[in-house]
């Protein structure tokens, strides 16, 4: 029973038979389609998730209505169908721009060396800033998404998530400058024997994880998404390590890929390595403590890392491994470390859309209670029930019933002793 309820949670590996879908779109997303022009763009909603699609050629609108006091970011997240022709300078770009077409801010991501078909996401913004003076009223904004494409690119249409977020204005404000000093020398890698915890095939479904080692086994060609709490002040680092094989010869381009995104699912930084058969690591640059005034930072590895709230890891293994090395799964292992005391956050005059989403809670796993595998046996009990209860948010009653089972059990195996 336990473990029919578990395999229920979000973050927990494929029931279905076959080959998984490249994605796991949020259950509450509502399609909304692209329009060809600014007249029937449908509206999108701060705090609320969005499924559409992204043709080859030209570009799709969606509109936004804003106020004039709040931040608002619009991340998109491009979905090929598993098994599509992709070339390094594929991607999307997304703008955001105003009534009279001025662009607000605008991103593009492409596969670069990764010529894989898997998620990828990028994001835009309108923001209340003397940089961007003529984005600060309220009205009808609009959001622009097209393909970044090579001339020998497929002519296939992509599937999107959309999530449109809010951010309130700070009650006073304060520094316009980022931090120019912070500790941006890489820590020693956590050691000591990993938790198993199989990562998620989207952001709604992302494995809760934190401060410790964790371990899965991943396929060619799937993507792993994971979210990590990080509390204003903290610092995070982070190392994806594949499993040597000698099933197989040859080098794979961009086998391993690890990417870093912000809580509004904003890109940030990422690390790939080729595969040949010995054990590899992808290691994140050292990023800065999360502060406010990082998104006055360049470049955008540092002014990513702007809001407290879930950070996601995305591991993604190259098709092409398979090729060389056979279908697997291969050995994953994740070594996360959060450092650095929680600071007090910067102050907002009202909540986010959605609400809670650059808060943490101090019971939760971004804090060193949290810590799996880091101090050596004896911590994988308290790091599962952690994990289990961070990844029940959303899912109590799923939760409750588990935790339930587990009391029943060990109440019958103290009355038998």
């Amino acid at each position: 029973m336990v473990l029919c309820t578990t395999a229920a949670l979000p973050g927990g590996p494929a029931l279905a038979a076959g080959t998984p879908s490249p994605y796991a779109f949020a259950p509450e997303a509502r399609f909304v389609p692209g329009a060809t022009g600014t007249a029937d763009a449908a509206p999108l909603t701060p705090g609320r998730t969005y499924r559409s699609s992204l043709p080859s050629d030209g570009g799709v609108y969606y509109s936004l209505e804003l106020d004039a006091a709040s931040d608002a970011y619009v991340s998109a997240t491009a979905v090929p169908a598993a098994g599509s022709t992709i070339r390094s300078g594929d991607g999307i770009k997304i703008a955001v721009e105003d009534s009279n077409g001025r662009v607000c801010s605008s991103d593009s991501e492409t596969f670069g060396i990764v010529r894989t078909a898997r998620p990828i996401a990028t994001w835009a913004g309108r923001e209340i800033s003397a940089k961007h003076s003529g984005c600060e009223t309220r009205g009808t904004y609009y959001v622009v998404l097209e393909r970044v494409s090579t001339t020998t690119s497929v002519p296939d249409t992509w599937d999107l998530e959309l999530f449109a977020v809010s951010e309130p204005s700070l009650e006073q404000t304060g520094a316009t400058e980022a931090p120019k000093d912070w500790n941006s020398a890489p820590p020693a890698p956590l050691t000591g024997d990993a938790a198993r915890r199989e990562g998620g095939s989207g952001f709604a479904s992302a494995a809760s994880i934190g401060n410790g080692v964790w371990s899965s086994d991943i396929e060619p060609g799937r993507t792993f998404f994971y979210k990590v709490p990080v509390d204003w002040g903290r610092q995070l680092h982070a190392i994806a390590e594949l499993g040597s094989s000698n099933s197989g010869e040859g080098s794979a381009g961009g086998a391993l890929n690890l990417s870093l995104y912000n809580p509004v699912r904003g890109f940030v930084d990422e690390a790939s390595v080729t595969y040949d058969g010995r054990q590899k690591s992808a290691e994140l640059d050292p990023l800065p403590p999360v502060m406010y005034e990082n998104r006055y930072a360049r470049p955008e590895a540092l002014n990513g890392m702007r809001f407290a709230g879930s950070y996601y890891l995305v591991v993604n293994l190259a098709a092409e491994v398979a090729e060389k090395y056979g279908e697997g799964p291969f050995p994953l292992t994740l070594r996360v470390r959060v450092e650095g005391a929680s600071e007090a956050g910067p102050g907002y005059a009202g909540e986010s859309e959605p609400e809670g989403l650059f808060q943490i809670g101090r019971a939760g796993i971004g804090g060193d209670q949290g810590t799996a595998a880091a101090g050596g046996a004896g911590s994988h009990g308290d790091a599962a029930m952690t994990v289990l209860a961070v990844s029940g948010i959303g899912t109590g009653t799923v939760v409750l019933v588990v935790l339930g089972v587990w009391t029943v059990v060990a109440r019958r195996r103290a009355a038998a002793l």
